[in-house]
């Protein structure tokens, strides 16, 4: 039996992860899969980069940051599976979402009319705060995204902070953030405790898009190719389990156990549900297995890039959109589930947003992300999108 160290937060879509230990997936594979629960993403990136973890449920954009020179650590890191698809939402004080509802706002989460109406209200007073989990996670881009896209500048109208996703609820309700994008349940707790109002989410901003990987360094992979095969064998089963409507009840009494997310079962229930905002359930706010969630999409990794060109974060070079592309590796999946009942695409990358057959998803302000016209596609969003400017 093969030991693998896996770091996760305690998060919604660490599902997969967790599961693949808990139900005996991983055992399966000959794994003994040790769960080790971190507190916040650079824990999580440090100590896979020096080995103290071998894998870990990972923010997608972190591999790609890490390889571009934007982490303390030179190491290399490599995402080989995707933990699904979705589980964010923007969550805002209930002082913030009063000023909004007479901007016209609506309670259905509509990412257009709820973008429009924040920016109404931003016209009228001093930048607010509003907190993310990491500078390199999607939250963070995907927040800047719906910003921007609304006619809002993310680095004049909004001062964006950093708070880990278990404090969130705390810092709105102290005052100290006006709001947050964060992953789920850290939305529901804050609805809960009575502090706040979701706005949107990260299937209305864009549907069926990236959220977590599965990440290691690419030399622990080198190192350890048929664990690693094995590994990913056990999450795709995970994953088809997480899926399926039935084992929903139980999942969330699994998630809600104090060495997991040690919350209540209820409310994690409602969140793998998708009943964040008017408590019709939405199959499609987070996706474990669904419209190929696992697969390590390059064009995932290519828009992720795109986004920290676009906010000046690194330089837009073809030596970089090579780096970036890398740090996702679909032939390592494909290896791995070969001869299994996973989806194995033939193409590495894909127009978001607007490929038929291959993609669900699409950006709230239609516009689509072709991963080879990257330079025109940055510079046409430098830093407003099409809702602005049309």
């Amino acid at each position: 039996m093969k030991a693998v160290r896996a770091g996760f937060l305690p998060l919604l879509d660490a599902s997969i992860v967790i599961a693949a230990a808990e139900l005996g997936f991983a055992e399966e594979e000959n794994i003994n899969l040790h769960l080790m629960r971190e507190t916040s993403w650079a824990n999580v990136r440090d100590r896979v980069s020096v080995g103290q973890l071998d894998v870990a449920h990972m923010l997608a954009p972190m591999p790609i940051a890490q390889n571009l020179g934007l982490s303390p650590l030179s190491v290399k890191m490599i995402a080989p599976f995707a933990l699904g698809l979705g589980g964010n939402a923007v969550t805002v004080s209930n002082a913030l979402w009063q000023a909004m509802l007479k901007q016209g706002a609506n309670e259905l989460g509509d990412a257009k009319a709820n973008g429009q109406a924040l920016h109404q209200v931003l016209l009228n007073r001093s930048p607010i705060t509003l907190a993310v989990v990491h500078s390199h996670s999607a939250h963070s881009f995907e927040l800047r995204y719906w910003l921007a896209a609304s006619g809002i500048n993310p680095t004049k109208d909004v001062n964006i902070t950093i708070v880990s996703p278990g404090l969130m609820a705390d810092a709105l309700a102290s005052g100290a953030i006006d709001g947050f994008c964060v992953g789920e349940p850290w939305n529901s707790v804050a609805v809960a405790a009575g502090h706040g109002k979701v706005v949107t989410t990260k299937s209305a901003i864009w549907r069926s898009s990236p959220e977590k990987v599965l990440g290691m360094t690419q030399k622990w992979a080198e190192q350890n190719s048929e664990t690693l095969n094995r590994l990913l064998r056990a999450l795709h089963k995970s994953a088809i389990w997480c899926a399926t409507i039935e084992n929903r009840e139980t999942l969330a009494g699994m998630l809600a156990q104090p060495s997991y997310l040690n919350l209540n079962e209820k409310i994690l229930l409602r969140s793998l549900e998708g009943r964040l905002i008017d408590d019709i359930p939405r199959q499609d706010f987070i996706q474990f297995y669904e419209s190929s969630a696992n697969f390590p999409w390059q064009s995932h990794a290519l828009w992720f890039y795109s986004q920290m060109a676009r906010w000046q974060h690194i330089a837009l070079t073809s030596e970089n959109m090579v780096i970036a592309k890398a740090s996702y590796r679909p032939d390592i999946y494909r290896g791995a589930l070969i001869g299994t009942a996973a989806v194995l695409p033939d193409q590495d990358a894909k127009i978001e947003g607007g490929l038929p057959g291959l993609n669900t998803g699409g950006f709230f302000d239609m516009i689509t992300f072709n991963p080879d016209a990257i330079e025109d596609y940055v510079k046409r969003s430098a830093f407003f999108g099409a809702l602005h400017n049309n």
